[in-house]
This record gives C-alpha cells, structure tokens and sequence, in this order.
C-alpha cells in the first residue's frame, strides 16, 4: 500500500499506526510523512531526534509505551490484596521488550509478581486466558498494539466472561466493557498530526517539525464492568477519572 502511494506521487502520507509508519519509511526517502505511534520514535527507529527528525519524517507519539507501568498501578489500586497480576503482550511489537522489562520493574516496586503473556493471533488470545486461570492472575495489563486493537472488543467481551479485570489502553475498550483505559488521547493526537500534516501541504519540511508527544492522558472507568466483576472502585481513583461509564 506504501509503495502504491508513492507511484501516485502523494503530496504527504499520514500513517497513523506504527507498522505504517515503518512501511512508509522503508518505501520512501523524499515524500513527505507524517506518523502516530505508541512507542518511542527513536528507539524504533523512525526518526533519529524527537527535536531534529531529520529526513521526510515526522509525526506524533501517544507517549502508551511509556505509561504502559501506571496502567498496572492504576490495576493495583482496585484491587490492593493482589499479589500476582499478568500482562498481554504482542511479542511482534517493535515495543514488546520495552514494555515487558517496564512492567515487571513496576511490579516489583509495587511488591507483586507479574507474568508476561504473549499473543500474536487469536488463538495465543484463547490460550492467554486459560493460562491466566492456571496462574491465579488477579488482573491483567493489556497495552496498546494494533493486531490487540483490532481485538479489542473480543478482549473485553473475553475479560468480563472470565471474570478477570483488565485495564487497556483505548478508551473504546473501555466503553465496550473493559474495566479501565489509561492512555494518550487519541483525539488530541490524531488533531497534532492533522496540523503537521496541514503544515507540510503548505510548504514546510518535516525535518524542521519537530516530533510531537501527547499533551493529554486520560483515564476512563467503566462503573458497569466493576460491577459486573464484583469490584468496588476507589473514590479518589473515580475523582481523578476524565471520564466514569455508569
């Protein structure tokens, strides 16, 4: 699909997930790019700088990678007799081993043993869930990833049928039944790279546009999966909530 871009001599590309940014780079050195990500830019080497990305590239990060530990403390403050949580995550991700080794340093800061699954098509999502009852799991972690995105109403649908909490990273899981999201915002990053984008079909040059990261994270709570797992949310943890699903 990149490379069909190109042959139609696009003015700019937005590609506005990570596996397209890194498509859209490989297939071009000299037409315009703006991308989204979820992780670090520069560790995954789409830009050499957020400051000077150098190059036909730039874009917006969500900052999920980084944020991906509160998302277990947020677990732990619904349920603070847990002693282990677990994670799910796509081994695929460019971020995978960023996100394992951050999550098991904030479990044992927070005095937990954590298991890290790995899920890369449907039926390592099945075996997952199998396996979280054989571990006792308490909760589980699901950080953003777009083959988990694309299952994510099936992940909460799966989580409530299990009786298992789980807090994700986009808030249309949430509202679908998961118990918590915590992420960036999607509108405000989705809004930067529509301004970068903007800028570009005007004259500018995306090496002099630096890259942007998330200036709003929001936590959302779902009153209703609470509820459904027989979980009492904290009131300073609902006081702190962008928004409450009743």
């Amino acid at each position: 699909m990149a490379a069909d871009l190109i042959q139609r001599q696009v003015a700019v590309i937005a590609a506005l997930t990570t596996p397209a940014a890194v498509a859209a780079k490989a297939a071009t050195a000299t037409t315009p790019i703006v991308f989204t990500t979820i992780g670090d830019p520069v560790q995954i080497g789409l830009v050499t700088s957020l400051s000077r990305p150098g190059g036909n590239i730039t874009g917006v990060t969500y900052l999920n990678v980084e944020v991906a530990p509160k998302l277990l403390e947020l677990l732990h403050e619904v349920i603070p007799t847990a002693t282990t949580m677990a994670a799910l995550v796509n081994p695929t991700n460019p971020n995978a081993d960023t996100l394992s080794r951050s999550l098991q340093v904030a479990a044992r800061t927070l005095g937990l043993q954590l298991h890290v699954l790995k899920a890369s098509t449907e039926s390592d999502i099945e075996t997952a869930f199998v396996t979280l009852a054989e571990l006792h799991a308490s909760g589980l972690v699901i950080p953003s990833d777009v083959f988990i995105i694309t299952h994510e109403e099936r992940l909460a649908a799966w989580a409530l049928r299990h009786g298992m909490p789980a807090v994700f990273q986009t808030r249309s899981v949430a509202a679908a039944g998961g118990l918590m999201s915590y992420s960036g915002s999607a509108l405000d990053v989705y809004r930067q790279a529509g301004v970068y984008t903007g800028r570009i079909l005007k004259g500018e040059k995306p090496a002099d546009l630096p890259v942007q990261q998330a200036t709003k994270l929001e936590l959302v709570v779902n009153l209703k999966a609470a509820k459904a797992l027989g979980l009492a949310v904290p009131l300073p943890l609902l006081a702190r909530a962008d928004e409450v699903i009743e």
